[in-house]
């Protein structure tokens, strides 16, 4: 039999598999057909399983999360989406977690079935169950009176005595695994009611529960204080400047001058002459007492290079631009510290402007926040613009005011990004952003609130990772004996 011409000499034939080896584990048969009859092997192997079965394995100190908390789910949602005028705001799982959820959807109240059961009151436990499984937050004020997805599990404390130490315990790192080693699915993973049920929660003592159920309780009132400083520096920015409503030109179009498109810039993008800012700019300068850009205000703004993101299992937390408007994020990539090109080697400072410059323009591109404490010592993504002062003739408070504002002060901000695909904004474009001023007083009260409600949110995350650590301890204090519920 005649063998094919060959472009390169016989190979050795490999005998052992030079890449990975097989993940694999033996199990008792009765681990597979319990009640929920678990057959993907990736469950049994998580390190979440063998955890939950060394915590179950003891005789006592623990019990079913059923015994201590109800978890609920409304009905898969069918809503009729109507204009924000006649609707009512909507948010999916992930919106939850923004530090500001702002809604894109709005539905039919009296088309939307069992609606009443869709609002959650602050304070409410909820727990991702589609996608990436098992994060818990809490609800507040900023989700108020808004109809929330289905994909969020309610867990409500049996017992207003357990409602700190089940939410810590969720929070947990391990419970978090354990969670993950109950969910099913090939492509999305799903969490059910029962399999929160079922999960194994560790008890501890009354005394105990009582200051987590404190320290949750200030976790939640810092929020809720963040927010109302927020709106308050929103409401004096506007009484300031007075009321705005932009007009939505929709696909009517609008003209512009040609002189304008030839200007340093030359932006030829429809999108950067839109009238509603040129509008906005013009009904602020009937107030403003002088206008200066961001370079003028003593404010340096730059980027670090592009840098490559080499993975590194004991590498430097890596924040992108999502994880900074999230609450507590999850923060799952570690990359090797390098060369960024930057001189604070792509950290960050506490009191610094962070603007993010990428992404469509209905999502995160323009937002902007002031970095915390839990900030720093992390590489910050190269999308991020940094806005640090200098010698600030103007308070960082003020600045993120005058570029954050609903209807005064955003919608300029997002007449600066190009292109089509992925929107981007220069640094240039930023350092020359218009700023109007006021006088120091009504600057300085502004700011006042803008600063403390960034504050207090820095607080109240730093404090919620204190406590899900503390309750990681208590689990494997537990597991190692030394549990003193």
């Amino acid at each position: 039999m005649a063998l094919r011409a060959r472009l390169t000499p016989p190979r050795e034939t490999k005998t052992d598999w030079p890449w990975h080896k097989v993940k694999s584990s033996s199990l008792r048969a009765s681990l597979l057909f319990g009640g929920g009859r678990r057959m993907e092997a990736e469950n049994f192997l998580a390190s979440g399983f063998g955890t939950r079965l060394a915590i179950e394995a003891k005789s006592g100190g623990w019990s079913p999360l059923s015994t201590v908390a109800r978890t609920w789910q409304p009905s898969r949602l069918k809503g009729i989406q109507v204009s924000c005028e006649f609707g009512t705001p909507f948010l999916a799982a992930t919106q939850v977690f923004d530090v500001r959820p702002i809604p894109r959807k709005w539905l039919s109240l009296d088309r939307t079935g069992d609606h009443s059961e869709r609002f959650v009151g602050a304070g409410t436990i909820l727990v991702t169950c589609s996608g990436n499984v098992g994060r818990a937050t809490l609800a507040d004020t900023t989700i108020q009176d808004m109809l929330i997805s289905h994909d969020l599990l309610r867990v409500e404390a049996v017992d207003s005595d357990w409602w700190g130490w089940v939410y810590a315990y969720l929070r947990a790192p391990t419970a978090r695994e354990m969670m993950k080693a109950a969910q099913y699915g090939h492509i999305i993973k799903h969490l059910e009611t029962h399999h929160m049920d079922a999960l194994p929660i560790v008890h501890v003592g009354e005394q105990q529960r009582a200051l987590f159920t404190a320290r949750v309780n200030e976790v939640l009132d810092r929020r809720t204080s963040a927010h109302a400083l927020t709106l308050e520096a929103e409401r004096l920015f506007e009484q300031a400047f007075g009321a705005f409503e932009a007009k939505d030109f929709g696909e009517e179009g609008f003209a512009a001058k040609a002189s304008e498109l030839f200007g340093a810039r030359r932006r030829l993008d429809a999108w950067h002459h839109n009238p509603s800012a040129k509008a906005i700019a013009d009904h602020l300068g009937k107030v403003a007492q002088s206008w200066a850009t961001v370079e003028d205000l003593g404010f340096d703004a730059w980027l670090p290079t592009r840098f490559k993101r080499v993975a590194a299992s004991e590498g430097l937390e890596l924040l992108d631009s999502s994880d900074l408007f999230e609450v507590n994020p999850d923060i799952t990539k570690r990359i090797a510290d390098q060369k960024f090109g930057d001189p604070f080697g792509a950290r960050v400072k506490a009191g610094w402007l962070l603007l993010s410059r990428s992404g469509q323009i209905y999502g995160l591109n323009g937002s902007a926040m002031v970095a915390g404490t839990c900030h720093e010592e992390k590489i910050v993504s190269d999308h991020i613009i940094r806005i640090a002062p200098n010698s600030a003739k103007c308070r960082v408070g003020y600045l993120l005011m005058a570029m954050t504002h609903p209807t005064l002060g955003r919608p300029r901000v997002k007449a600066l990004p190009y292109g089509s695909s992925i929107p981007e904004i220069e640094v240039f474009d930023v350092q020359r952003f218009m700023v109007p001023r006021l006088s120091n007083a009504a600057e300085n009260e502004i700011a006042d609130r803008v600063e403390e409600a960034a504050r207090l949110r820095d607080a109240a995350d730093a404090l919620e990772a204190g406590i899900a650590s503390n309750a990681d301890e208590i689990i494997s204090d537990f597991l190692a004996h030394k549990s003193k519920a």
